[in-house]
């Protein structure tokens, strides 16, 4: 508790000492003839030795502007910026007290010549309404940066070793181009892939859901979009990059992204090819693909599992060999009244693991231990279309649609051999499994969304239509044996053929109407209803040595599960939109009903349930400056329990687990609350960042499990009272900047406390855990020349039990990592990404600590146009992949394959074709 307090006191006196040392700046605009005010003149500050922005403003209504900011011990200059108007300047030694500039008239930029040219300055950042917005000719970068390089020079950007984006503490969680998706929503093959020399606009906004926008709706989200807009010349031409390379081990990669730009159409093709566990798109040029590599975590080793545009691909610990490629599509027809933006993707990836787990069972009645080893081969092969049309019926009325399929393939092979054994060590049952499955998996789903404006403004009717079709059909072969040992109960030998089916239909309708009170204030009034039906079918069939074929039917282990689930809603919400604060609040009520049948041994039972509950969902976002914010969300919903969950049927699919359901169950209703404080100052660049909140949980599901004396399982479910978790922390961050120098450093915690029931052999117990995560980041770079970049974690995990077998565990993680960079000499770059694991509370004959180093030689060479490179994964070959996993009813020690040390050499061709540059800065008056 004295850790929490010196945490909390910590936290206070930063927070003060954040807002301490602040001037004020301030004046009135207006126009020097007719002296009425000009509103939304972008008023900066940038440095007199280098011209880099130090802090901005805008003009209000009236004309006046005013700066809150800290002090500062260099020369900086003031410049005022309106569109028409010629550029007022004024210099200052220092800002070390505040200034009142008082009335500053703005002279009309005319001449009476026939055609004067003019040299204009355009402002490095404005504000329009809702959106900040960086001319990117302003800031510097190198000749072939790319947009991840460019971000990093936008005061108040800030990208951290993981890639994560954030602007004004606020994360990024869209990049679009021209205003439209590239390759997914998250960014990273834009930023990274993008040259910054294409760049004419970074956008900033707040991220609103399609219904937001098309309806004009405040973003209720915390999150920013960037956009960028491509310059008029650069939107037509193409660029991208090709890599091939192989290296010791048989491993290889291979990768390509291609994009032709004309106008409005936009053409992008990506496919990729390696077995080293990687997308192949990082495109990082330091260690481009490879898994494990930088911008990929090292703190946990790579699990086989990774992603693209909200895809997995692989998903299996081990090592992933993986293909894929796809096409995005994007265009403009019929004079702009139809949007289209489309892609594809195929994908396949074969993983392969050996898994080594030692666990020990915590009951009441004393511990039991399991240990055992598994091989698994899984091969996925994936096909994706998704498509999004936005189309302007008229002025007025625009529709939106989103069909999505996919269709997917798995094959797995699976063995494993388990023992389990008592305290005393004496042997309770074996277990030998020989499965081999076969999945096919489509899905079907598509948005409506349409949205009519009427004529008050903000008066608007919307139709809403979502839909969901899958099937999954499952083939499994599967040889067990398990023999008991103490209770003298038969063992139990399958030799099975089992067919699964399961199918789901969900549609969900809802109409929306909104009326506006005053310009801020409007009402909204909405009614859903959605219904969702799932059908699952077991059939297993015993294979038969006399016809040596699977055709004896179980019964025992064959059912039929068919559920219907129905909801109601009807709300009314009061939207407030102020230029410092938005406010919103939706209060409806959820008719909710499921009817639920099973079958089987020839039995029908058929359970049905009606619920009326409040739905409620609220938020509130303050802005007390312009970097400087409070946001909160509150939302209370329910959920009802699956089918399985309630049917009581004997499931005996797993020979050392029996599964009944409980049709008493009741309804899950969480309360959720979340909470920021987020403060961005641009003079000297540092943040802080603040958030608390929690759930809570009534009528929480969970598993009740009873154990025989051969360690069988039989398993329930049941609602327990309540359960609920809270969090806290924050992070601040700074960054120092002298000529080409920059210094940034950053530092945080983040705190988790849970309280959680269970029930095991029948006896609930309590949980109360608490975690911490401070941290601490470093870095410092000359430019062009050298980064260096240390980062260290601590994680700290303990839990109190009450009425339980033991009383209290805790584990403790260090994680340190240290990335280097040089680029000299000219054309040459080096990486060294170095990383170090301690695990405390490992078991005996696991690895406790290992060490990560990756390094990275590459040199550009024809007009840069090729790179070669040669790579080392793991250097110090300490690869591990240990983990503990500790549960209220389980300590679980594992140990999964990784890939391990290889020496990767390759070739990469970059190809850009763009036509010339523009002089944005010479304006032609006639």
């Amino acid at each position: 508790m004295n850790k929490i307090y010196f945490l909390f006191v910590f936290f206070c006196f930063t927070v003060i000492s954040f807002s301490q040392n602040t001037f004020s700046v301030s004046g009135k605009l207006v126009d020097e003839s007719s002296k009425l005010p000009l509103e939304s003149a972008t008023i900066y500050f940038s440095k007199v030795s280098d011209s880099t922005v130090v802090d901005y403003t805008i003009s209000d209504k009236n004309g006046n502007f005013n700066f809150k900011i800290k002090a500062i011990d260099y020369p900086v200059k003031l410049k005022v910026s309106y569109y028409g108007y010629l550029d007022f300047k004024k210099q200052f030694p220092s800002i070390d007290r505040e200034y009142d500039l008082g009335l500053i008239n703005l002279k009309e930029n005319v001449s009476t010549l026939n055609e004067v040219i003019v040299q204009s300055e355009i402002p490095p950042i404005s504000v329009k309404t809702d959106t900040l917005e960086f001319n990117a000719s302003s800031f510097k970068v190198g000749p072939d940066a790319n947009v991840e390089k460019l971000l990093k020079q936008l005061p108040g950007v800030e990208i951290d070793t993981d890639g994560k984006i954030t602007v004004n503490g606020k994360e990024v969680n869209n990049i679009l181009v021209n205003g439209k998706p590239f390759f997914g929503k998250d960014g990273k093959i834009v930023t990274q892939n993008l040259p910054a020399e294409m760049i004419d606009k970074v956008q900033v906004t707040d991220t609103k859901t399609k219904k937001e926008e098309l309806s004009g709706q405040a973003a209720s989200d915390n999150t920013s979009t960037i956009n960028l807009t491509i310059q008029e010349d650069k939107n037509k031409g193409l660029f991208g990059k090709a890599t091939a390379g192989y290296g010791s081990d048989d491993r290889y990669e291979s990768s390509l992204l291609f994009n032709y730009f004309k106008d409005t159409r936009k053409i992008s093709v990506l496919g990729s090819s390696n077995n080293i566990n990687s997308v192949g798109f990082s495109m990082d040029e330091i260690f481009d693909n490879m898994g494990g590599g930088r911008n990929q975590s090292i703190y946990v080793n790579s699990n086989g599992s990774f992603g693209i545009n909200g895809m997995r691909f692989g998903g299996n610990s081990g090592i992933t060999k993986s293909n894929m490629v796809g096409i995005n599509f994007s265009d403009e027809w019929f004079n702009k009244k139809v949007d289209p933006n489309g892609s594809y993707y195929f994908s396949n990836a074969i993983s392969e693991n050996r898994n080594r787990t030692s666990r020990t069972n915590l009951l009441p009645t004393g511990n039991t231990s399991t240990n055992s080893e598994s091989n698994s081969k899984t091969d996925v092969t994936g096909n994706s279309i998704n498509f999004d049309f936005e189309i302007k019926i008229d002025s007025t009325t625009t529709l939106y649609v989103s069909p999505n399929f996919s269709k997917n393939k798995t094959l797995d092979n699976y063995t494993s051999k388990a023992t389990s054994f008592d305290s005393t060590n004496d042997l309770l049952n074996e277990n030998t499994t020989n499965n081999f499955q076969q999945d096919d998996r489509s899905n079907f789903a598509n948005n409506l969304y349409l949205y009519k404006k009427l004529k008050r403004k903000g008066r608007g009717f919307s139709l809403t239509v979502d839909n969901e079709n899958s099937n999954n059909e499952s083939n499994l072969n599967t040889v067990t044996n398990t023999v008991f040992y103490q209770s003298g109960t038969p063992n139990d030998s399958r030799n099975q053929n089992r067919f699964d089916t399961n199918k789901m239909d969900m549609i969900r309708f809802e109409v929306g109407y909104s009326e506006p009170i005053t310009d801020s204030l409007k009402l909204t009034f909405e009614t859903s209803f959605k219904t969702q039906k799932n059908r699952n079918s077991k059939q297993t069939f015993d294979f038969d040595s006399f016809t040596n074929d699977y055709s004896n039917f179980n019964d025992l282990l064959s059912n039929e599960i068919t559920s219907r689930n129905n909801t109601f809603n009807g709300s009314v919400g009061i939207n407030i939109t102020k230029k410092k604060y938005r406010f919103n609040l939706d209060l409806g009520t959820d008719f909710l009903n499921y009817d639920n049948q099973s079958i089987y041994l020839g039995n029908q039972t058929t359970i049905k349930n009606n619920y009326m509950y409040p739905n409620v969902t609220a938020y509130l976002s303050y802005k007390l400056a312009k970097s400087k914010s409070i946001y909160s969300r509150y939302t209370y919903n329910v959920n009802l329990p699956s089918a399985e969950q309630l049917l009581p049927f004997e499931n005996l699919a797993n020979p050392l687990n029996t599964i009944i359901g409980n049709a008493f169950l009741k309804p899950v209703e969480t309360h959720n609350l979340y909470m920021n404080y987020n403060n961005y100052d641009y003079a000297t660049r540092s943040g802080l960042y603040t958030y608390f909140g929690g759930n809570l949980r009534r009528n929480q599901i969970v598993s009740s499990t009873v154990y025989d004396s051969d360690f069988k399982a039989n398993t329930t479910y049941q609602n327990i009272d309540q359960t609920y978790n809270l969090f806290t922390g924050f992070s601040f961050s700074k960054s120092l900047k002298k000529e080409k120098r920059t210094f940034k450093y950053g530092f945080g915690i983040g705190m988790n406390y849970d309280f959680n029931q269970g029930l095991t052999n029948a006896e609930l117990y309590k949980a109360k855990g608490i975690q911490l995560n401070p941290r601490v980041n470093l870095s410092w770079s000359i430019d062009d020349l050298v980064t260096i970049a240390p980062s260290y974690r601590y994680t700290y995990n303990e839990t109190a039990f009450e009425n339980y077998v033991i009383d209290k565990t805790n584990t403790f993680r260090h994680n340190f990592k240290i990335e280097a960079t040089t680029y000299w000499p000219k054309n040459v770059v080096l990486g060294n990404d170095f990383g170090y694991t301690y695990n405390s509370n490992i078991a005996n004959g696991f690895q406790k600590d290992f060490y990560l180093w990756n390094v990275s030689l590459g040199y550009n060479f024809f007009k840069d146009q090729l790179l070669a490179k040669v790579k080392v994964y793991d250097l110090l070959n300490q690869n591990v992949n240990a983990t503990r996993t500790i549960t209220p009813t389980a300590i679980t020690d594992e140990e999964n394959t990784v890939l391990q040390q290889y020496v990767m050499f390759s070739l990469t061709y970059k190809l850009e074709k763009f036509g010339k540059k523009k002089d944005n800065n010479r304006i032609i008056i006639h």
